[in-house]
This record gives C-alpha cells, sequence and structure tokens, in this order.
C-alpha cells in the first residue's frame, strides 16, 4: 500500500520531471525525485499503467549504442522490479504464516497456562488429601492406643474377677463349715454372711464394670474397622490423583515440544526470507 500520500497524480509528476531532465523514469529514479518515500510496489504499478497512457517520447532519434544502453537499463529495471515484487510476495506469505504460526503459538501457550493452573489444582487437592490422610492415621493410632488401653483393663478387671470368684468359692467352703456348728458360732455365721453380700456386691458390680467395658471395647473396635475403611478409600483417591497429576505432566511435556517446534519452524521461516532478501540484492 502507498505510503506518505503517494498516489497516480504524484508518481506522474515526477516521471515527468525526469523525463524532462532527460533521466529514464526507473523505481529507483521516482522513489528519489519523491524524497525517498512510497512503496516500490505501488511506485511500479502506477509507472506501468503510466507508459500505458503515456509512452515516453525519446528527445533525439538515439544511435545503436544508446539504443542497446536503454534496453539494458530497461532488462535490468524489469528484473529489479518482478525480483522486488517476487520479494514482496514471499513478504507477505511469510507474514501471513507468521501470523498463523503465532496465533497457534498463542492458543498453545492458553493450553499450556490452562494444563498448569489443573497441574496446581490437582498439586493442592493432593497436599489435601495428604493432610487428611495423615490424620486419619494419627486418630487411628489414637484409637489404637486407646483400645488397647481398654483391653488391659478388662484384663485386669477379669484378673480381679477371678480373685473374687476364688475368694467366694473359699467362703462358701467355710459357710459349709460353719454351718454344722451353727449352734456355737452363729453370731460369726452372721458376720460372715454379711461378708459374704458385701462381696457378692462387689462380685455384681465387677461384672457390671466388664459388662460395660467390653461394650466400650466392641464400639471401639467399630470405629477402628470404619477408619481402617476410610484409610483404605483415601489411599485409593491419592493414588488415582497421583495418576492424573502423571497424566498433566506428560500433557505439559508435550505441549511444551509441540511449542518449542513452532517456534523453531517461525526461524526457519525468517531465516528464509532474509536469505530470499539477499538473493534479489
Amino acid at each position: 500500500m502507498a505510503r506518505g500520500g503517494i498516489n497516480k497524480a504524484v508518481v506522474h509528476k515526477a516521471r515527468q520531471a525526469l523525463l524532462a531532465r532527460g533521466v529514464h523514469p526507473s523505481i529507483d529514479a521516482v522513489r528519489i525525485e519523491l524524497g525517498n518515500t512510497g512503496s516500490k510496489t505501488t511506485i511500479h504499478r502506477y509507472l506501468k499503467e503510466l507508459d500505458n497512457q503515456y509512452p515516453a517520447q525519446p528527445l533525439s532519434t538515439p544511435n545503436l549504442s544508446d539504443a542497446l544502453a536503454t534496453l539494458v537499463e530497461q532488462l535490468a529495471e524489469q528484473l529489479r522490479e518482478e525480483g522486488e515484487a517476487r520479494i514482496e510476495e514471499v513478504r507477505s506469505t511469510f507474514e501471513a504464516e507468521r501470523q498463523t504460526l503465532l496465533g497457534q503459538v498463542q492458543i498453545s501457550q492458553q493450553a499450556l497456562a490452562a494444563l498448569q493452573q489443573q497441574h496446581e489444582i490437582q498439586a493442592a487437592a493432593l497436599a489435601g488429601e495428604s493432610a487428611a490422610l495423615a490424620t486419619t492415621r494419627s486418630t487411628l493410632q489414637t484409637e489404637q492406643t486407646r483400645n488397647a488401653t481398654l483391653n488391659q483393663a478388662v484384663g485386669e478387671l477379669n484378673l480381679r474377677l477371678a480373685d473374687k470368684d476364688e475368694q467366694v468359692q473359699q467362703l462358701q467352703v467355710e459357710l459349709r463349715q460353719l454351718q454344722q456348728t451353727m449352734i456355737v458360732k452363729q453370731d460369726e455365721l452372721t458376720r460372715l454372711n454379711r461378708d459374704n453380700e458385701g462381696l457378692l456386691v462387689q462380685i455384681r458390680t465387677l461384672k457390671d464394670a466388664q459388662r460395660t467395658l467390653k461394650t466400650q471395647s466392641e464400639r471401639r473396635q467399630a470405629q477402628i474397622q470404619g477408619l481402617e475403611v476410610n484409610l483404605a478409600q483415601l489411599n485409593g483417591s491419592r493414588g488415582e490423583l497421583e495418576k492424573q497429576n502423571q497424566n498433566l505432566a506428560l500433557s505439559l511435556a508435550e505441549r511444551v515440544t509441540e511449542l518449542r517446534q513452532q517456534l523453531q519452524l517461525i526461524g526457519k521461516l525468517e531465516a528464509q526470507l532474509r536469505q530470499a532478501e539477499k538473493l534479489a540484492q
């Protein structure tokens, strides 16, 4: 496109000025006449239109050498114009491909950012699950310790109960013996009966306590089993999150590789453009 107000009328005026001075109106000559402004492609297009409308008239009949020189100059100008047109075409193609690749790079960068964000979310979720797993393990350990303490208490109560049962048996033997001498030792028998009743009360109390501890132990055992199930589920969730995290890492690596390949392609296209401009010069 024309720049700096370059149009056909301006090019025509510069062309006429050059012809008036006896200078061939080439693209470079016209551009210099215009103050080194304007696109060479636009100047070339306007000059072709003006050549068709206003053919240049020679000031005098040239000799053969001048005709050959003019022909050589025109051929050189034509080659230069064709080369510049080719460069402009290559530049336009390159710019279109460059914009396309830049768009693809932008899309890849956005996808990469989305994957990175998803990766951070998954990592945060994994950290949360790990914290919950640690808490569950700590709770399980605490419950196991309490359960061991309860089991020990139940064992001690069983020992005490066994001792009380053994005392009862001994008292029953003594009671039979005392019954044979009831008349003689009635007062002592009454006292022993009271002692026996107290022991029976203690035994019933200990048995009640044993049943209570057994119920608590069973309840604790059920809680431990529930925690173990939760632990297994958390371990399963953690494995799945780790797998998803690995898949996201692989997808992220593939996106990075694709982005690098696209950047390499842009570098190759830029090198080709520089080589084409160098050859045209």
